[in-house]
């Protein structure tokens, strides 16, 4: 039987949802392997909208669920709704939205919170040893609620190529261990059943950001 995985969506649009081709490359690569992909989102406003061309916020108001389903095609699901017993394994793609709707990470950094129902997801699926896959920004989720784990967000160091290193510390300083990598590689926490890859965390060519997403979606379902 197909592999069934969770999707994860935080809205549309990289300054205030999903990153949209971090999305499209999860959903590319579970197909291609031959996985079933179910597509989720939380049902809530999100915390601002930003126009996308001036990169400044609206005063449109917009609902995550809603924006997702952009992404999705209209196929996706409400997140409490979601029953961690009958999917394999779960995807969270990055994009800033993560930091904004599905944490407070944008505003409060390590001392942030989760919201409710991600972090119920996230704890429901490691307590079931089932394997949890993040790029870019949404490691930090894993690195609140799971001390101790292993992520890697590419490099620790911040310059032109890395412009977000700082991140990397910001989890260290949350009691994780932070892996440097390249953007085309990934980490994988056997312990926690995490596997993470820095996607546009690094300035880099959008085919190895594909080739990345490619890799951690293939050993999550090594995993699952």
């Amino acid at each position: 039987m197909a592999r069934r995985v969770a999707v994860l969506l935080a809205g549309c649009g990289v300054f205030d949802g999903s990153e949209i081709h971090e999305a499209s490359a999860v959903l590319v690569h579970l197909s291609r392997e031959g996985a079933q992909a179910e597509v989720y989102a939380p049902n809530i406003p999100q915390m601002h909208v930003v126009d996308h061309v001036k990169g400044q916020p609206t005063p449109e108001q917009r609902n995550v669920l809603v924006e997702s389903a952009r992404i999705a095609r209209g196929n996706i699901k409400d997140l409490a709704k979601l029953d961690v017993k009958g999917l394999d394994a779960l995807i969270i793609p990055g994009g800033f939205g993560v930091a904004k709707n599905l944490s407070t990470w944008a505003t409060q950094g390590k001392n942030c919170s989760v919201c409710k129902e991600v972090e119920d997801v996230l704890r429901a699926f490691h307590a079931a040893h089932k394997p949890i896959g993040l790029c870019c920004i949404s490691p930090v989720l894993a690195a609140k609620i799971f001390p101790g784990c292993e992520v890697t967000m590419g490099h620790d160091t911040e310059c032109e190529q890395w412009p977000y290193a700082k991140t990397a510390e910001a989890m260290k300083e949350l009691g994780c261990r932070h892996v440097n990598s390249q953007v085309t590689e990934v980490h994988v926490d056997a312990r926690n059943r995490l596997v993470t890859t820095s996607a546009f965390m690094c300035n880099a060519p959008i085919h190895d950001i594909h080739d990345g997403i490619g890799k951690m979606v293939r050993e999550v379902l090594r995993l699952a």
